[in-house]
């Protein structure tokens, strides 16, 4: 594998001197991109881009192309897993994904099977070693999972919820069921997370979207407890390099404390968290990833600067910081706005590292 040129992103997570803020914007291969968009048209459709390698391949590089990012994300859905445990996955136009097997019974979760990903997923790690060779050494590779409470919401509701009616009813009435189905999760992201970090990607996140929903315990019981497995069933080495391990909770903010304990590197903040006091809070234990909302893409430049310069000055001097949106970046911003973003980061850090 051919060596770094740019290893900011690294170096920032494990809380190592740099020279300028990384940064990377999540969902950076998207919508937003005329050439996404083109090459998912020649897809056919958003599974059938995932499952080519070539073409996961070229958008997850699109980003890179136009923006002088730290790092690459391979280019996936968060979803992959339930899928090859069998329950369909398919997109419907303006509704998301859907399932068409639904998970609601303890005779459901016991007919899982745990994913094998080198048989189940191989095109996600074909994908992975494609892009890792395409890039070169440019900037490192971030590979990805949902969490095992994000993944069971949508395999329990049967798609996306407001309300989460169906599986917040069997944590409540049933939590050996979901419990049974969280550590299915678990060892099968487990699984999935170390064939990407084999296959190349050089850091990980954990993306657990639907945590924030849950109340304090119920969070702690049911979402931190088995990212903390996960993140302890990782490779955390690998070509002569830390693997460092990413959690974002979306809403997570006020568990920051204990998602720090977990032994991951870095924790990402959405928008509604002050970077500086969450430093304060975390102290040196983990590095902080985030966390501009992503709707101040819409705005000016100047808009774009200023909201940045708020963050890094909230962030303080040091190391440990990698800039990010708050949560993924949305459809219709325009591309312009994204390079001022990425820009402003890069200009605007350095006094912070002298």
């Amino acid at each position: 594998m051919s060596e770094l040129k740019n290893d900011r992103f690294l170096r920032a997570l494990l809380r190592q001197p740099v020279d300028v803020t990384p940064v990377w914007m999540m969902r950076q291969a998207g919508r937003y991109l005329p050439e996404y968009r083109e090459t998912r048209q020649r897809a056919g459709d958003f599974m059938a881009l995932c499952k080519n390698p070539e073409l996961a391949c070229e958008v997850t590089i699109q980003p890179l192309e136009r923006y002088p990012l730290d790092a690459a994300i391979l280019f996936s859905d968060i979803l992959t897993v339930p899928d090859a445990m069998g329950l369909g996955l398919y997109f419907e136009t303006g509704e998301g994904p859907r399932f068409r097997k639904i998970v609601r019974t303890a005779q459901d979760v016991d007919a899982l099977p745990i994913v094998n990903t080198k048989q189940d997923l191989s095109y996600v790690l074909d994908a992975v070693s494609t892009i890792r060779r395409e890039l070169n050494g440019r900037v490192p590779l971030i590979g990805f999972s949902g969490s095992p409470w994000t993944l069971a919401t949508y395999m329990v509701e049967g798609g996306s919820s407001k309300d989460f009616r169906f599986v917040k009813a069997m944590l409540y009435d049933q939590p050996q069921v979901m419990h049974a189905l969280l550590e299915k999760l678990s060892l099968s992201v487990i699984d999935y997370l170390n064939e990407q970090i084999r296959a190349g990607a050089q850091a990980v996140q954990i993306f657990d979207t639907w945590g924030g929903n849950l109340s304090h315990n119920a969070y702690l019981e049911f979402s931190l407890a088995y990212m903390k497995k996960i993140v302890n069933g990782l490779i955390r080495e690998h070509e002569g390099r830390k693997v460092p391990v990413i959690l974002f909770t979306k809403g997570g903010g006020l568990w920051l404390d204990s998602m720090a304990d977990t032994g991951c590197d870095a924790l990402g903040l959405d928008w509604t968290m002050d970077i500086g006091q969450a430093r304060s809070l975390v102290g040196n234990r983990v590095a902080l990833q985030g966390n501009m909302d992503p709707c101040v893409l819409y705005s000016s430049n100047e808009s774009i600067r200023a909201e940045v310069e708020t963050i890094l000055s909230s962030f303080g001097s040091g190391c440990g910081h990698v800039f990010n949106l708050g949560h993924g970046i949305h459809q219709f911003v325009d591309p312009a706005r994204a390079g001022a973003f990425v820009d402003a980061v890069h200009e605007l850090s350095a006094k912070y590292h002298q």
